[in-house]
């Protein structure tokens, strides 16, 4: 029997690659690097007060506090004003898999499967299908604004943004020549020391702390045992115990549903995995304050026990909504947040935690990780010019990756080309947004002496 090649579903390479090249017609590469803010700009305090509207309001002050700090933590809060702002950019019509917020500090170190560390992208609560390029552009301008923070002058910001963007265009053009298998396989191992930004000896302190973070010693930094029993260690209002965050009214009803939480979360699991969680007890729980902007999210700790009491393990249960891009971006193709989450990240990641999963329970969506698995990140102020150069090559060169697996990567490199034109583009790009973003942070700053918004900085941490 003979099977014909279904042309519609399955295009050659020449034509997926022409496919690029036409859109630099509608999307000139050139063009990537121009912004001026809108006559009808939205305000952007409104849009962050928009994001806040179902968040712990005790906690956003926290929140605010830790945007305050400087215009690039101002910056990892944003995701919504910049995707507002991307809406009306002139894209290339190749739509990808996103992060939706894939700045600098959103890539890092965690333990793959086999125990192996590898480098990724691992944030990922506002992914969702879209325009590539909003990605990349969100990438070179955290790595201008770190640039400011670190007092490196405008040629130092320029470079190491075009840099993000010259790995990011050079990977994805391998990519394009590798078989589809071969780019799932394809991962940036940690071996490669070299990639990773070493402020003394710190690429390998790195490495070493992140391989320590593990469940050992989870169980000695973030639990104690009281009264002859382990729990969560209590520091409010960052980590507050799960019975003192719901008052009597609601304390029998949360709990009584907890049950199905786990059980929905444990279908979400391969069967192997569902047997594994089965082996562990969970024995607590507790409201922990995460990140920059996710404070104000309904995220836990979990602890749970295995076979006696020095087998712990300690899962992240983190709230999940609409992602900030769906408003300008493009609808989720699933309902359910958790799952967009999870399943975005499945797509984009060489390699996730083994306990990656999602649930829901009466109206709120929540997706599952292992709150340590070997997780690490490095401190890009500490890193010299060199060192934070490496880091937007891997940054950028990582981001392709993600794209590859889940978009055209044939026609995105077509569209990219040989040349540097897009990568100076972006890079134009990212020193004009990063000027808006300081712009947009200095009127943060006047809501908060106002009074229009509240800070708390005694918790930035």
């Amino acid at each position: 029997m003979q099977f014909d090649r279904d042309e519609t579903r399955h295009p050659s390479v020449a034509d997926r690659r022409e496919r690029g090249k036409r859109a630099r017609k509608v999307s000139p590469r050139s063009a990537a690097g121009t912004w001026e803010p809108p006559p009808d700009r939205r305000d952007p305090v409104g849009i962050i007060e928009e994001g806040t509207r179902t968040a712990i309001q005790s906690l956003v002050p926290i929140r605010y506090g830790r945007m305050s700090a400087s215009p690039f933590t101002f910056y990892r809060g944003t995701a919504a004003i910049m995707a507002a702002d991307l809406r009306p950019t002139v894209v290339t019509g190749i739509d990808a898999q996103l992060c939706g917020d894939a700045h600098l500090s959103n890539f890092g170190l965690y333990g793959a499967p086999n125990r192996s560390m590898v480098f990724d992208i691992n944030d990922f609560d506002e992914t969702l299908k879209g325009p590539w390029e909003w990605d990349l552009k969100r990438l070179a301008t955290s790595f201008v604004l770190a640039s400011r923070e670190n007092g490196w002058d405008a040629q130092v910001q320029h470079s190491v943004a075009a840099i993000s963007a010259a790995s990011y265009r050079k990977a994805m053009r391998t990519f394009a020549e590798m078989d589809n298998l071969d780019v799932w396989y394809s991962r940036l191992s940690t071996d490669r020391v070299d990639e990773f930004p070493k402020p003394s000896k710190a690429g390998r302190k790195a490495l070493e702390k992140a391989a320590g973070k593990d469940s050992e010693r989870a169980a000695r930094k973030l639990s104690e045992v009281v009264d002859g029993r382990r729990r969560i260690v209590h520091e409010p209002p960052l980590v507050v115990p799960f019975k003192d965050y719901f008052d009597d009214s609601d304390r029998d009803r949360v709990e009584r549903a907890i049950p199905e939480l786990f059980g929905k979360y444990r279908e979400t699991l391969p069967s192997n995995r569902q047997h594994l969680l089965g082996s562990y007890q969970l024995i607590d729980l507790a409201l922990k304050v995460v990140g920059v902007g996710s404070v104000g999210s309904r995220a836990f700790m979990a602890l749970l026990q295995g076979h006696d009491e020095e087998d712990l393990l300690f899962l992240q249960i983190k709230e999940a909504g609409t992602s900030a891009l769906a408003q300008y971006g493009g609808l989720s193709w699933t309902r359910d947040p958790g799952r967009r989450v999870v399943e975005g990240q499945r797509l984009m990641q060489a390699t996730s935690d083994i306990l990656l999963g999602w649930s829901s329970v009466g109206g709120n969506h929540f997706y599952f990780r292992q709150l340590w698995d070997m997780k690490g990140s490095f401190d890009t102020s500490l890193a010299n010019k060199g060192a934070l150069h490496k880091y937007a090559s891997a940054c950028g060169g990582t981001l392709a990756r993600g794209h590859a697996r889940s978009g055209d990567r044939i026609a995105i490199a077509g569209y990219l080309g040989k040349g540097d034109v897009f990568d100076t583009a972006i890079a134009d790009f990212g020193v004009r947004y990063a000027d808006q973003a300081e712009r947009d942070h200095e009127v943060f700053m006047s809501a908060a002496e106002s009074g229009r918004i509240q800070l708390d900085t005694s918790v930035n941490k």
